[in-house]
């Protein structure tokens, strides 16, 4: 990583004009109009990637420091695939209050926040918090892509087998971030709330059980016909299978019981929660995490594409109709490719950034979100 000039310092004239007294008259002008600072400065295309390094990819509690690296290469991907430039920034403090004090303190020299690898669920209230106080979009990735690629992966795996979201019954192992999020969105996106099921490590969530937070609205918007038991109860004659787990938490011949034409996403890392091969002698369609197995969800396809969108349209939230609007897009990037082992396009589909930010733009605009005059240009 390093910080790099867009302009030329190589005389007296420069540095008259890109510092001192230059840079008083931007000053002046910023605080005779603040907009001038998202179109004339490193905000407007400015990310900072916040994490305590609490739930660090699925290594667990690493901490602030081991989490620097990870961060490095987050940005790495958003400058690669959206030109985006992006900051890792990881704090010492834990506490939800002072996490959120952090970043709205430095909210000023960026257009928008990325939270990564924050445990549940002092991520929850964290991302909320900062999503009501701040006036620049806070997107966490565990959450918002993790859902954004399940969803459009799962709308052409539906396309494939024949499926409507309102009839597919859906299970969903965990109940994080993640889980928390794909259950969201595939609400908003028409699945039915008595079609889906989420499970934990205890088994199936329902109001009967003593939840708090997260896991107790999980349990009273989903599973409305009360189902209990383990995640292998819930699979009997379930559409499909996502899986934000653990690894190893079932076994092959658990997917025998699921309904005619079973599509799996065991999305564990580095460990599926079914093996992949020996899954597809049951499921019709089969995605993990992983680079070494077809179908491979991963949130890189997310979001480069969802912050180039937010930042062009100056958007000040990320909304559920973005999310939705990405992930369809995401889906039809694949086009006339589509088969059971492409559900998902390239990371180097040159298509798939411009495709994901025009929809993430293009909702922002149609909920009167987007600052950005289109005759102005997007900020630099």
């Amino acid at each position: 990583m390093e910080v790099a000039t867009r302009v030329a310092l190589d005389t007296p004239d420069d540095l008259a004009e890109h510092y001192t007294p230059g840079v008083a008259e931007q000053a002046k002008r910023v605080w005779d109009d603040p907009s001038v600072l998202a179109r004339e400065t490193v905000k407007g295309n400015s990310v900072a990637i916040v994490s305590d390094g609490s739930a660090l990819l699925g290594l667990g509690d690493r901490g602030p420091a081991a989490a620097l690296p990870v961060m490095e290469g987050k940005a790495a991907l958003l400058k690669r695939f959206a030109d985006v430039d992006a900051w890792p920034i990881c704090p010492v403090s834990r506490e939800p209050d002072d996490l959120v004090r952090t970043v709205k303190d430095l909210a000023t020299s960026f257009g928008a926040i990325n939270l990564e690898d924050i445990a549940a669920p002092r991520c929850f209230t964290v991302e909320r918090r900062l999503h009501d106080e701040l006036d620049i979009p806070v997107f966490h990735d565990d959450q918002h892509g993790t859902a954004v690629v399940v969803l459009g992966a799962l709308h052409n795996a539906l396309k494939l087998t024949g499926r409507d979201p309102e009839g597919t019954s859906v299970v969903i192992a965990g109940a994080g971030a993640a889980g928390s999020a794909i259950t969201r969105l595939l609400l908003r996106a028409g699945y039915r709330s008595d079609g889906i099921i989420v499970c934990d490590s205890e088994g199936v969530l329902h109001p009967d059980r003593d939840l708090m937070g997260e896991k107790h609205w999980l349990a009273e918007h989903t599973n409305a016909g009360r189902a209990t038991g383990s995640v292998q109860d819930a699979l009997r004659d379930a559409d499909v299978f996502i899986g934000v787990s653990a690894g190893g938490l079932l076994d092959p011949g658990d997917l025998a019981t699921m309904a005619d034409r079973p599509i799996v996403f065991a999305l564990a890392n580095p460990e599926p929660e079914v093996d992949p091969e020996a899954a597809g002698e049951h499921a019709e369609i089969v995605a993990t995490g992983r680079s070494d197995f077809p179908n491979q969800i991963n949130n890189v396809l997310a979001f480069p594409g969802m912050f180039r969108g937010l930042l062009d349209s100056g958007a000040p939230k990320v909304t559920p109709e973005m999310l939705l609007a990405a992930a369809h897009a995401l889906a039809d990037v694949v086009g006339d490719g589509l088969d059971a082992g492409h559900i998902v396009p390239s990371v180097f589909d040159e298509a798939l950034v411009p495709a994901l930010a025009e929809a993430v733009a293009g909702a922002a605009k149609a909920a009167d979100q987007s600052t950005v005059d289109p005759a102005a240009g997007v900020p630099s």
